[in-house]
C-alpha cells in the first residue's frame, strides 16, 4: 500500500460502465503467447485477482477448465457477469465480489493467478503471500500491463492524437492539482517494486514476455469519455454535482481538437512477467 493512503471501495464507484469502451485491449496474439509460455491445454483453474470487468479473465479462458475473476467492486462484477453471459461461458466461470486481501476465502487451488495492472492497489506482501499458497505445484503467477517504456508515435495515424494532456488540465480544473484515488490522495502515484515483493515472498523469475503493439486504433469521443471515466483519478463519483458540467465541457474540449470527432491511438505493447512459487 502508499504510505499515507487506505484503499477505499468508492475507488472505481461508477467506473464499471465505461471500463470495456473506454480502455484499450491488450495487445493482439498476447493469451496465444501466454498459454504457449507456461504449456496451457484446456485444463486446470486460473484466479484474476482484481479482475475489473473481467477483460484479462475472458481473454484467457479458453485457456483452463475454469476461471474465477476477483474484485471488491460490485459494479466491475456486475459488469463480468454479464460479459461472460454474452459470450457464452457463463458456465466455465464464476466472479467473486472480495478484496484480494480476504484470499483464499474458500476458493481452492490454481493453477495460475493472474494480476492485470492491478497489484499496485493492493496490500502487496499480503496478497503475494495468500496467493503464492494458492497455487499448485508447478503453478505461475502473472503480472500483465501496457509496456511503460514505450512511447508510440502517432505519426502517420489519419486522425488527430487523443490531446491527453489537455485532458488532464481540464480533470485537475475539476479535481484540483493532486491525484484523488477513492476518498484520498495520490500525490505520488502508485507504487512500483513488485519483482522485490514478489521475491521476497519465495517467487522465483521472472521470465519476461513482451507482445509488440503498434497497429493504429480508430477512438471516438465516446471512446475517450469512457476511458476517462474508466480511470480512478477520475472515477465519476468524484465529480459529485460537477459531472455533467465536466462531462459537458470534456466533449468540448475533444470536439475542438478533432472536427470529425474520431481519434487516433497506437495499441500498446503487452509486458508479461511470469513468477513460480518455491518447489
Amino acid at each position: 500500500m502508499v504510505e499515507g493512503w487506505e484503499w477505499d471501495d468508492t475507488l472505481f464507484l461508477g467506473a464499471a460502465p465505461y471500463y470495456r469502451r473506454g480502455r484499450l485491449p491488450y495487445a493482439p496474439g498476447f493469451a496465444e503467447v501466454l498459454g504457449e509460455a507456461l504449456g496451457l491445454d484446456g485444463r486446470g483453474r486460473l484466479i484474476d485477482v482484481g479482475c475489473g470487468p473481467g477483460t484479462l479473465a475472458l481473454g484467457l479462458v479458453g485457456f483452463f477448465d475454469g476461471v474465477v475473476g476477483v474484485d471488491p467492486d460490485r459494479g466491475m462484477i456486475a459488469e463480468a457477469e454479464r460479459e461472460a453471459a454474452a459470450v457464452g461461458v457463463a458456465a466455465r466461470t464464476r466472479w467473486v465480489r472480495a478484496r484480494a486481501e480476504e484470499l483464499p476465502a474458500g476458493l481452492g487451488t490454481f493453477t495460475a493467478a493472474t494480476f492485470g495492472q492491478s497489484f499496485h492497489w493492493m496490500d502487496r506482501d499480503l496478497v503475494a503471500a495468500r496467493v503464492r499458497d494458492m497455487l499448485r505445484p508447478g503453478g505461475a503467477l502473472i503480472h500483465v500491463s501496457d509496456l511503460r517504456t514505450e512511447r508510440p508515435s502517432a505519426g502517420g495515424l489519419p486522425y488527430p492524437a487523443v490531446p491527453s494532456a489537455a485532458i488532464a488540465d481540464l480533470t485537475r480544473r475539476y479535481l484540483g492539482p493532486v491525484r484523488r484515488a477513492g476518498r484520498g490522495v495520490l500525490p505520488y502515484g502508485t507504487p512500483g517494486g513488485e519483482a522485490a515483493i514478489l521475491t521476497r515472498a519465495g517467487f522465483t523469475g521472472p521470465r519476461r514476455y513482451v507482445v509488440p503493439g503498434g497497429q493504429a486504433l480508430e477512438r471516438t469521443c465516446d471512446d475517450i469519455t469512457a476511458w476517462v471515466f474508466s480511470l480512478s483519478a477520475s472515477a465519476p463519483h468524484l465529480f459529485g454535482e460537477r459531472l455533467g458540467a465536466f462531462t459537458s465541457d470534456l466533449g468540448r474540449l475533444l470536439r475542438e481538437h478533432s472536427a470529425s470527432g474520431r481519434f487516433s491511438e497506437r495499441q500498446p505493447s503487452t509486458e508479461i512477467f511470469i513468477w513460480h512459487p518455491p518447489a
